[in-house]
């Protein structure tokens, strides 16, 4: 999760001291589930360790198939086991520990119907007698990826790798790259069954603004060879296809879906937390692990010091810790293996910018030129030009030259970093003209965003300036045709009704579904179908997909990595076991808007 936002009170109770010891490129064929029937099937599922290939003479780059049997949480979900009593307690690091103490290990579990809500609805509908005429969209989300160069000087190993936080140090940061492709795997799976009008990321593409980790991000999507490795080149299980550093053919996501881009907090600032001073620009691109305080209490930030913060050793099969702990403890300053020029920081302009150099569509991801040259992160797109619909993509998360002071500010007495959401007034002018715009257009509006709206309490480093949250969302009531907004930042399944506070005008309130994290438990993507009903009113159907992970696949171990993480961490995500929240979500049509849909519909068909 991550660094900024998550677990404020563990890391605050955390001792110091205690730390310190091509067209379509998927390999097939699947058999796709999407129908509510299917009975569930208790799988246990045993994660292969690493282990040495016996043939090596593989001249060509191979990819790393998923799982034939694709479906979503509709069907089956992803279930933690208990882990057996009397366990050795292990530290997060000791990856090696995991198996032989039940950490890690899961099976599968019945599915989780849609649970239908009206929350937004007139107190006296039902809508028992409303039928879906007409799918209006389906497409999907992915979110907070966090792609790690884990053996970058700069990562935040030393918050998470005794406990702690687990977006400072998990085991799942050694497979990010092989995460994403599965679950690019399984888009393009559903998607020949049931097309996908387009995609969208909802930002922290990025753990740590690096530019390999941005081009990792990308290559992926676009089908290119990986070579997830960074410094010196390691190969820490002997032979290919068979260890985390190993190069392979990402399968690209199918060329008919054009996919769109959001900025997170990750994507520019270090860590998502902190604005990179030149510092951590040099350390980057260094050899010397960075040292740093706590930046959770210490207002000095990126100028603080006292801990080296720690790398992973690319040569060892479990990515073993190397250079962390209190200065103090070191007589010479700890060092990576080799120094990358590639994992230096880009700025807003420079990661808007490699967008625009990708072999899939659209070019730029919805950025155009104008974004590139002023950083300006916000844009529009109408995913279907037979449809009044309209995507407002926002940039909600806050400006590089914003002080570190969340009094001054408003988030909150001691509420430091930079994962707050935030909007100034070019953003928000920019936002109340495409609404209005879109209003006037008759247009249903889809607000697409990292940091979600109304879930977080005063205070948080993953909220608002109440005032200024407060005030953007009584502005959003005043828009009827606004009916979703779509949002990561916080890796939760959460969905939240934002009611109109006008009881006689229903069709004011709207909706907020977040997805969570593709990095940590439970590792998931979501799809969303808008269909309009015969009562004229919409549904938002959406739900939670896991990527098929293959049995003893690199995803696979980091899908068991994941959920070790989450038994050792206890992050809290809600909606346990599976984490998994899939809904029905119906909202109110004006008469304008339901006159317009239907003639834009007739003339479609």
């Amino acid at each position: 999760m991550k660094l900024s936002i998550i677990l404020l009170a563990s890391i605050l109770c955390l001792s110091v001291a205690s730390q310190a010891t091509n067209d379509s490129a998927t390999t097939g064929p699947y058999n796709v589930s999407s129908d509510l029937g299917v009975s569930h099937d208790t799988h246990n599922i045993t994660v292969s360790e690493p282990k040495a290939e016996e043939s090596l003479g593989q001249s060509k780059l191979e990819g790393y198939p998923i799982a034939s049997d694709v479906f979503t949480t509709l069907q089956k979900t992803v279930v933690p086991d208990s882990i057996p009593s009397g366990s050795e307690k292990v530290l997060p690091y000791e990856i090696s520990k995991y198996k032989q103490n039940g950490y890690g290990n899961w099976h599968y579990g019945p599915g989780i119907d849609f649970v239908k809500r009206l929350d937004i609805m007139p107190t006296n509908y039902s809508g028992a007698s409303a039928n879906n005429t007409t799918r209006l969209l389906n497409f999907f989300t992915i979110t907070d990826i966090h792609i790690t160069d884990k053996e970058t000087p700069a990562q935040a190993i030393y918050f998470g790798y005794k406990g702690g936080i687990s977006s400072g140090y998990s085991g799942v940061m050694l497979y990010t790259t092989q995460v994403l492709d599965a679950a690019v795997q399984t888009i393009n799976a559903l998607h020949k069954k049931d097309p996908f009008d387009f995609g969208i990321s909802l930002g922290d593409t990025c753990n740590n603004i690096q530019y390999n980790e941005l081009r990792w991000y990308i290559d992926v999507l676009d089908g290119k060879n990986i070579n997830p490795d960074s410094g010196v080149k390691d190969d820490p299980v002997p032979g290919p296809h068979n260890d985390y550093q190993d190069e392979y053919k990402a399968a690209g996501l199918n060329k008919t879906i054009k996919w769109y881009q959001t900025l997170g907090n990750h994507d520019h600032f270090w860590m998502g937390f902190l604005p990179p001073n030149d510092y951590i620009r040099q350390s980057l691109i260094g050899e010397d692990i960075l040292n740093l305080g706590n930046p959770f209490i210490d207002p000095l930030g990126v100028d603080s010091r006292g801990f080296y913060i720690g790398s992973i050793d690319g040569r060892t099969p479990y990515g073993d810790i190397i250079g962390v702990g209190p200065v103090a403890n070191f007589t010479t300053p700890p060092k990576v293996l080799a120094a990358d020029p590639n994992r230096h920081a880009l700025s807003r302009k420079e990661w808007i910018s490699e967008f625009f150099n990708t072999s899939s569509s659209p070019k730029g991801h919805g950025f155009n030129q104008s974004n590139v040259e002023t950083g300006f992160a916000c844009y529009t797109f109408e995913p279907n030009s037979s449809l009044p619909i309209k995507v407002i993509v926002l940039d909600d998360t806050q400006r590089d030259n914003d002080s570190n002071d969340p009094d001054t500010l408003g988030y909150g007495h001691g509420s430091l970093g930079y994962g707050h959401g935030s909007l100034d007034s070019e953003r928000y002018n920019w936002l109340v003209k495409e609404l209005d715009k879109g209003q006037a257009e008759g247009k249903l509006m889809i607000i697409a965003a990292h940091i979600p709206i109304g879930v977080e309490p005063a205070g948080s480093m993953a909220g608002w300036n109440s005032s200024a949250e407060a005030e953007l969302i009584a502005k959003l009531h005043t828009y009827p045709n606004l009916v979703l907004w779509i949002a990561g930042h916080r890796h939760y399944n959460t969905v939240t009704a934002l009611k109109s506070p006008d009881a006689a005008h229903p069709e004011l309130g709207f909706w907020e579904v977040e997805t969570s994290s593709l990095r940590d438990f439970p590792q998931q993507f979501r799809t969303f179908q808008i269909v309009r009903n015969s009562d004229n009113t919409v549904s938002i159907f959406t739900s939670d997909v896991d990527p098929a992970v293959k049995d003893g696949s690199l995803a696979a171990i980091s899908r068991s990595y994941g959920i070790a993480a989450q038994e050792l961490f206890n992050n809290s995500i809600g909606l346990l076991p599976t984490g998994s929240y899939n809904a029905e979500l119906v909202k109110q049509l004006t008469p304008e808007m339901q006159a317009k849909l239907s003639d834009e519909i007739g003339k479609s068909h």
